[in-house]
């Protein structure tokens, strides 16, 4: 199985977030963050789309991994 982070891991680096948000959001806002290699890749292979809110992104990460 890959490496995903968990939701609580996810989440926290995602703070801030203004759902509805697209990936590429998503991913701009952990890098800033400081999320760590683990979460931004989760993030990477989760389909390119809007999310409604940290529920569909955690499902999609999990989902993708």
């Amino acid at each position: 199985m890959a490496d995903v982070p968990n939701p609580i891991q996810l989440q926290k680096h995602l703070k801030g977030v203004d759902y509805p948000a697209g990936k590429s959001d998503l991913i701009e806002t952990a890098r800033d963050q400081g999320a760590d290699d683990t979460v931004l890749d989760a993030l990477r292979k989760i389909p390119d789309r809007e999310y409604d809110g940290p529920n569909a992104v955690s499902k999609a990460v999990a989902d993708a991994g």
